[in-house]
């Protein structure tokens, strides 16, 4: 049997926050529009799916922290150290968005040539871009 991820979907607190973030992050990576209204965006690569939702009220008191039970973060793998490069500047520094861990950087723990920059969607999803060596 052969398994793919085929979609995941993310509940966002705000929708008008949110959606030009993602817009901007999909678009960069080359990622498509499949779908899209005030409350939701969907987006593909033609392999996996990424559904930005807007929370219901109803549970807007419980806010996201990496440190519980679910996602900790989502991880982008990229085909070279100097696409973790461009990103970071390409994209993060023309956001003005906030790098953590003091990336990008090599991560020997993880594996050999491990290469990534971290970061948070405005919700503080931990984002990651990485190069991983073959």
């Amino acid at each position: 049997m052969a398994v793919s991820l085929y979609h995941v979907q993310l509940n966002v607190s705000d929708a008008k926050r949110s959606l030009p973030f993602y817009k901007r992050f999909f678009g960069y990576l080359g990622y498509q529009i499949i779908d899209e209204s005030p409350e939701h965006i969907g987006f593909s690569n033609s392999t996996t799916d990424f559904w930005i939702i807007q929370t219901e009220k109803s549970f807007h008191k419980a806010l996201f922290h990496r440190k519980n039970t679910g996602i900790n973060h989502l991880a982008f793998r990229v085909d070279s150290k100097e696409a973790v490069d461009r990103f970071f500047k390409e994209f993060l520094n023309e956001e003005g968005i906030s790098v953590l861990y003091s990336t990008p950087r090599v991560f020997p723990e993880y594996k050999n040539g491990y290469y990534a920059v971290f970061f948070e969607d405005p919700d503080r999803i931990k984002i990651e871009i990485v190069f991983v060596p073959q």
